[in-house]
């Protein structure tokens, strides 16, 4: 197999072994966007033959001081007393940006107008995987599997039909402008099921361009952001309950990340419902990988020898906080997230609880806050707008006719 360069500032390969990087005609830039909105992944879930990864990772603290920084200016835009931060006065006061968005626009705006430099992108990237995973596993606490079972079947209506037309309007529309057929299926993998994660385990088993990938995860990267800013804004605008909501968003934003911070923008029980129905969708990564591989298969054992064999990771597919988020769903549903008791002792007061749902509930929504920080500061503009333009248009009408393909059905069905 022959050998591709990898990206610029990454680690070289050992004398003889080869890399394989579907993202060779970007900018530098572009390379430091590519995990942005994603970062749950061990990734690569599917690698070509001869893959080879080497180096030390730089300090990963500058990124942690970034975040925790970014954290801070945005819970203090939070909770100013101003508009827009704040709308009404006393009881009847709401805070209609949550602290997950501000967290990421102030991320973004650090990462570029002041740039990052590759130690503190290295800490930001650190965060995102360890900090989403259990972001999501404290969202659980907050689905009752009981309310699930009224909206189920109508949920996997909305889910299914979003996969479905997601990707046949790519393949429309990529019809219509141009596009090649890898092209389009690597846009509808990653607007249908789970973004960036979905194009780079497609990719090798299409053998798809690399000018395609990398098109595809800046268009999905761009759009998702856009996406995921609109959906609260839009949500509230149509009068849309907890339910409608959290099928909507969950179904019509790209990634993980994207949804649990949109979801946590219009409620808590909308973002728990809208997590679960994006873990739904990720797990429709499993079926589409193995189905291609398949037909990968086949194609090499047909083909003059099997130089293009590829590795797919299957327990990777399914990410383990899945798992998590659905038996923290469980312990809530079964009242066994007890509350604690600290009786009086004489200086305190009264006797006092506390409930570890709602311990649960503010430390969740700190962990997106810090998660969505560091997924800004990972994100670059300059790297989002190196995409082609037929393949963005494709990705913004696929985009479109998702978003209200499933609005349409949440507020019939829901």
């Amino acid at each position: 197999m022959s050998t591709i360069i990898a990206p610029p500032g990454s680690p070289q390969p050992r004398p003889g072994s080869s890399t394989v990087s579907y993202f060779g005609p970007l900018s530098e830039d572009a390379y430091g966007a590519l995990a942005s909105m994603e970062g749950v992944y061990d990734l690569p879930l599917v690698e070509a033959a001869g893959t080879s990864r080497t180096g030390a990772a730089p300090s990963a603290w500058p990124g942690y001081a970034l975040t925790a920084g970014a954290c801070v200016i945005a819970y203090a835009l939070h909770y100013l007393p101003v508009w827009p931060f704040q709308v009404g006065t006393g009881a009847a006061a709401r805070r209609p940006i949550s602290a997950a968005i501000l967290a990421i626009l102030v991320g973004l705006a650090i990462r570029n107008f002041l740039g990052l430099s590759s130690a503190a992108l290295s800490g930001c990237k650190k965060v995102v995987r360890g900090v989403i995973p259990a972001a999501i596993i404290l969202m659980g606490a907050e689905l009752q599997l009981s309310a699930m079972t009224k909206v189920g079947f109508p949920v996997l209506a909305v889910i299914a039909a979003g996969i479905g037309v997601a990707i046949g309007a790519s393949f429309l529309l990529g019809r219509v402008l141009g596009l090649s057929s890898h092209a389009s299926l690597l846009v509808g993998a990653g607007t249908a099921i789970c973004g960036n994660s979905a194009i780079v385990a497609v990719a090798p088993l299409i053998k798809a361009k690399d000018e395609e990938v990398g098109w595809s995860v800046g268009t999905i990267n761009a759009l998702g952001l856009l996406v995921m800013l609109a959906c609260p804004v839009a949500g509230s605008a149509l009068n849309l309950t907890d339910d409608q909501y959290g099928a909507w968003s969950g179904t019509a934003i790209h990634a993980v990340p994207q949804v649990v911070a949109a979801g946590a923008a219009f409620s808590t029980k909308a973002a728990a419902i809208a997590t679960l129905v994006k873990l739904v969708r990720v797990a429709m990564l499993a079926p589409l990988v193995c189905v291609l591989a398949m037909l990968a298969a086949r194609r090499v054992r047909g083909g003059a020898g099997a130089s293009g064999a590829v590795t797919v990771h299957y327990a990777r597919l399914i990410p383990w906080f899945v798992w998590g988020f659905l038996a923290m769903s469980a312990l809530s549903s079964l009242g066994l997230i007890p509350k604690l008791a600290f009786p009086s002792d004489g200086v305190l007061g009264d006797a006092q609880t506390l409930s570890l749902l709602r311990v649960f509930k503010e430390a969740g929504s700190l962990l997106l806050a810090a998660a969505m920080a560091a997924i800004g500061l990972e994100l670059s503009v300059a790297g989002m707008i190196h995409v082609g333009r037929r393949v963005f248009l494709c990705g913004l009408g696929a985009s479109i006719a998702l978003a209200v393909v499933s609005l349409v059905l949440s507020r019939v069905l829901l």
